[in-house]
């Protein structure tokens, strides 16, 4: 029985399981976003968001930690210098999984898992549109200005005239 085992084997071992996360999650770190399927990339951001979540507290045991994982200085390096100042004030969710199809050859589900504050297209703030307003309603807010501006004008030129003579 396999009761409370829940994490995807991969179709892998053990170790070639591990050392396979700890390189994608090195990819990953490196270069923001990564193509894979969709069930190695859910067993990435088990993998990864731990990690990252240390990397908000830089101390040496917390380095140890993470490079005990992942086996490459340079990924550490870019993790806690650059990545942890970015996600900062984030408090979990540090990485999106975006369906991308199915792979040509076998039919597998592709996505791409990317750094969520490192996409610019969607990191980008929504400008809110403009209302959009009918007809009817412009007409009669410009006929509502325009009656008011056009009365004080009109009495203020026939006391001139008054005032002249």
């Amino acid at each position: 029985m396999r009761h409370n085992k829940k994490f995807n084997h991969l179709g892998r071992t053990a170790s070639h399981r591990n050392a396979m996360l700890a390189n994608m999650a090195c990819s990953l770190i490196k270069h923001k976003r990564i193509t894979t399927t969709v069930a190695k990339a859910k067993a990435l951001k088990k993998f990864v968001e731990p990690l990252i979540t240390k990397s908000k507290d830089d101390t040496t045991n917390s380095r140890r930690v993470v490079f005990s994982n992942l086996q490459d200085k340079y990924a550490v390096t870019e993790l806690f210098k650059e990545i942890s100042v970015k996600i900062a004030d984030r408090p979990g969710g540090y990485t999106r999984i975006i369906k991308t199809g199915n792979r040509l050859g076998d039919n597998a589900e592709m996505c791409f898992i990317e750094l969520v504050d490192y996409n610019e297209n969607m990191a980008k703030d929504k400008v809110a549109k403009k209302a959009t307003r009918t007809r009817r309603s412009k007409k009669s807010a410009a006929a509502a200005e325009a009656a008011p501006a056009e009365a004080p004008v009109a009495e203020a030129a026939p006391a001139e005239e008054a005032k002249a003579e």
